[in-house]
């Protein structure tokens, strides 16, 4: 009887129709999520003048938003590891359609505070399920490069979602955003329902739809000779108790610890830019169109730092490449202040900033499904993106605080500065304790884990 263990097959594998397929649809959920995540702070402005409120006032539903974000991290990544990433993308995406829509038509800060809390508890569903599924089926060799390019999809959802506010809110007022923002994951829900895989590790670990993973391998590896009688195996298994308490076995407690500090930091940096730029480049004396592409740029370049560092990452490893990333993301955030008079070199800045922090975001959402094992997958990269998202929350009341405080727009941008710096000491912590950090080391190390 012919025995194949499927990580090892997918690890060596090239990259056929199927695994291109189901990374196409891995960032088109991705893309989902950027746009509907920003899509608050890019209606903020309009927002602001119709209902007549003050600046601050936005910070609490910036930040419902981002909390919802968080619980659905933390929720829906445990059940994903129990009942399969597809069904819990599937259902995410039809909740968010109906939570966005209906965002639309909220008259209050009251009301559109409990919308966008709905919306994020769909829209945290979706980062640790499609990085784990996209990291699933990817050969090893360009793994993350291809994660990463998956991960750019949430960066590409929030650039075009800027470039769509800023053409729709002129002409049909800033409920469009909104009307956009569901159509899409409606749209993208059926496309998933018709032809978006299971996992193949999830399924043979479980023992579940083995037929399916048979079809699934012929397509991915046809020279294997796979037959009726071909028995699958996975070097990874089940774990009993809680699924949390997993992600502190078995060597990787320490690692855990650290990724949920990194992206926590990162985070609060990232959405402490996303939910203010716009707002105060306006207060700095841009215009309303000028200010959201000010946040566009943000981006803009996360998306060229998201393609190049996923190159680097695969060549030289995520320690050294995310921890320079993160000493440069401080010192361009700290330069937007500086320059904000200037819309050149405030763009500029602003670019430069995007592609440090959330390209390393992404480079942080691929390094989670490739620190832990199968089992604990999407629950280790759920939960460092939880309590990151946590940060996320942080970061927009922390903005409209030091607001109200008429903190200058220097200062303002050198405290966001404070979280990089913070996150450049964890990860040069999580290269030194985990200096199995490479992309082809790394399995080794959670296998010997795993099997501790």
């Amino acid at each position: 009887m012919l025995r194949i263990n499927v990580v090892e097959l997918v690890d060596r594998s090239k990259l056929h129709s199927i695994q291109i397929l189901v990374l196409v649809l891995c960032g088109l959920c991705m893309t989902m999520d950027g746009f509907d995540v920003q899509a608050m702070s890019y209606v903020a402005p309009a927002l602001l003048k119709e209902w007549n409120v003050a600046k601050p006032a936005l910070g609490p539903v910036f930040s419902a938003g981002l909390f919802g974000v968080m619980l659905g991290s933390l929720i829906f990544s445990i059940i994903a590891d129990k009942i399969g990433r597809r069904p819990v993308l599937i259902g995410a995406m039809l909740f968010l359609a109906f939570s966005v829509f209906a965002t639309a038509h909220a008259s209050s800060l009251n009301a559109m505070l409990a919308l966008r809390l709905f919306s994020g508890f769909a829209m945290g569903a979706i980062v640790p399920n499609a990085m784990a599924l996209s990291g699933e089926f990817s050969p090893l060799r360009y793994r993350v490069t291809l994660m990463m390019i998956v991960s750019s999809g949430f960066i590409v959802g929030g650039a075009v979602g800027g470039f769509i506010a800023a053409a729709l809110i002129p002409a049909f007022g800033w409920q469009a955003v909104f009307y956009a923002g569901a159509i899409a994951p409606a749209v993208a829900a059926l496309i998933l329902s018709l032809a978006m895989p299971e996992s193949i590790q999830f399924q043979v670990a479980r023992r579940r739809n083995l037929d399916q993973v048979r079809n699934l391998l012929a397509r991915i590896a046809p020279e294997s000779r796979i037959g009726p009688d071909t028995e699958f195996t996975t070097p990874d298994r089940p774990r009993n108790g809680m699924p949390v308490t997993n992600l502190f076995r078995g060597g990787l407690a320490i690692g855990t610890i650290l990724l949920w500090i990194i992206n926590f930091m990162n985070l609060l940096c990232v959405y402490f830019l996303a939910n203010w730029l716009p707002v105060v480049m306006n207060e700095a004396g841009h215009s309303a169109q000028e200010a959201v592409l000010a946040g566009t740029m943000m981006w803009v370049g996360g998306v060229i730092g998201n393609l190049l560092l996923g190159w680097l990452v695969d060549r030289r490893g995520f320690g050294p490449v995310l921890s320079l990333t993160f000493a440069v993301a401080g010192f361009a955030v700290a330069s937007i202040g500086q320059v904000a008079g200037s819309l050149t070199l405030v763009f500029a800045a602003i670019g430069i900033a995007g592609f440090c922090v959330l390209g390393a975001q992404s480079g942080l959402n691929a390094l989670g499904p490739t620190y832990y094992p199968v089992s604990v997958r999407s629950t280790g990269t759920g939960w460092a993106s939880g309590i990151g998202r946590f940060g996320s929350v942080v970061g927009p009341i922390l903005g409209s605080q030091l607001i109200s405080l008429q903190w200058s727009t220097a200062q303002l941008f050198q405290a966001a500065a404070v979280p990089a710096a913070i996150a450049v000491v964890a990860m040069l912590t999580f290269w030194r304790v985990v200096p199995s950090v490479t992309p082809k080391a790394i399995p080794t190390y959670r296998e010997a884990g795993a099997a501790s």
